[in-house]
């Protein structure tokens, strides 16, 4: 058995202010041309297809382009995929029942009354079943009248709502188990704070949605989404794929790829990961002025100027901008950092601008007076 483990496409987004549909559809075309040589058995999608509960026209019109392309190349796989956590899960369960008549499941809603369960999707090969447990982006309180509430009628954790969920799934063991899921799972003996998180992410306050990755002991692997640099959860068979592209400066030149799981006999898994080429890379260049302006390109770049002094440069902004035309942003990287280490006898001491001025070495002239201006404002307050 062979499938595609893929997550977080996030069609609809914005790079600060660039619009990647044009990336997007680059990606996906490269998805699209491995699925006809590679023809998996399946293609898993983890969750956060859309970037918004509400996405635009435009792009519910690229994935449209995108599934019509990939049940075309492999016609005899079957698609699945969970909503995430940006997804409108009511939208993305429209037509559950329909689309499952055409190999296609597309799994908006997690159970929410006793008798419903995770959707369960079972493939056939020479080896045997293989269980693909679907299971949407959950909050506790979605699921509190399966799970439950705490002793005093408080929704439960996170991960106390995941573990209720699984155990109550009658998973056979003796058979290949498959796991898709979109959440934020923490290796065992690691902190949510050791886990290195994208600003393309959204990350709760107190890390309240973090799961133990124990949890997903009864699975031979588990396809997961949400964090969107790839990475391993304790094993190599629990992972997060990543997202196709780079989403935000802090991905930048991170390497994207899909993951090709082959599962043979019961135990006997292997991976590999095709790399993605994205249309345009995502840098950060840090240097002088005057080599900026000789590095141009079509990347998305955020421009960090590492003169220290002053740039007496009036057009500075239309000239970068003319070098790479794709700018993200423009910053200046000036540190001044203050002499906490002075001493001072604070019967000494009778100047406001003296005291300040020790502590903010290398000013300016012009800074000067401009501290100057504030003390003498503050005093006549």
């Amino acid at each position: 058995m062979k499938f595609f483990h893929l997550s977080d496409l996030h069609i609809g987004l914005k790079l600060i202010n660039k619009d990647l549909s044009e990336d997007q559809r680059f990606v996906f075309d490269q998805i699209t041309e491995y699925a006809k040589s590679e023809k998996p058995d399946a293609v898993v999608i983890s969750g956060d297809i859309y970037d918004k509960a509400l996405p635009s026209a435009e792009a519910v019109t690229l994935f449209d382009d995108f599934i019509s392309e990939l049940t075309s190349a492999v016609p005899d796989s079957t698609i699945m995929m969970i909503s995430g956590n940006h997804d409108s899960a009511p939208r993305v369960n429209v037509f559950r029942n329909v689309l499952k008549k055409r190999n296609i499941y597309m799994i908006g809603q997690p159970p929410q009354t006793k008798d419903e369960y995770i959707e369960k999707v079972t493939m056939k090969d020479s080896y045997g079943n293989v269980n693909f447990y679907l299971l949407p982006f959950v909050k506790p309180s979605m699921v509190k009248e399966i799970t439950g509430v705490d002793e005093k009628g408080n929704n439960l954790t996170y991960d106390e709502a995941l573990r209720k969920l699984v155990a109550r799934e009658e998973i056979d063991e003796s058979e290949r188990n498959v796991f898709v899921s979109h959440q934020f799972y923490l290796p065992v003996g690691k902190a949510a704070e050791d886990i290195d998180r994208m600003d393309s992410e959204i990350v709760t306050v107190g890390n309240i949605d973090s799961i133990k990755a124990d949890v997903l002991s009864p699975f031979d692997y588990a396809a997961l989404g949400h964090i969107h640099k790839p990475m391993k959860v304790g094993s190599e068979f629990y992972r997060y794929s990543g997202a196709p592209l780079q989403y935000s400066v802090s991905e930048a030149e991170q390497s994207k790829g899909v993951i090709v799981v082959e599962m043979n006999e019961k135990g006997n898994i292997k991976t590999d990961v095709l790399p993605l080429k994205p249309l345009r890379q995502v840098r950060v260049i840090k240097a002088p002025l005057s080599e900026i302006l000789k590095m141009g390109c079509e990347d998305y770049v955020t421009i960090i100027i590492t003169d220290k002094e002053d740039l007496d440069v009036i057009d500075m902004q239309d000239r970068i901008r003319n070098e790479f035309p794709n700018l993200l942003e423009i910053r200046r990287d000036i540190e001044r950092k203050a002499n906490y280490s002075a001493e001072f006898d604070p019967e000494e001491v009778k100047d406001p601008y003296e005291l300040c001025s020790a502590f903010l070495p290398d000013l300016t002239d012009e800074e000067k007076e401009l501290l100057r201006d504030v003390i003498n404002e503050t005093k006549n307050a």
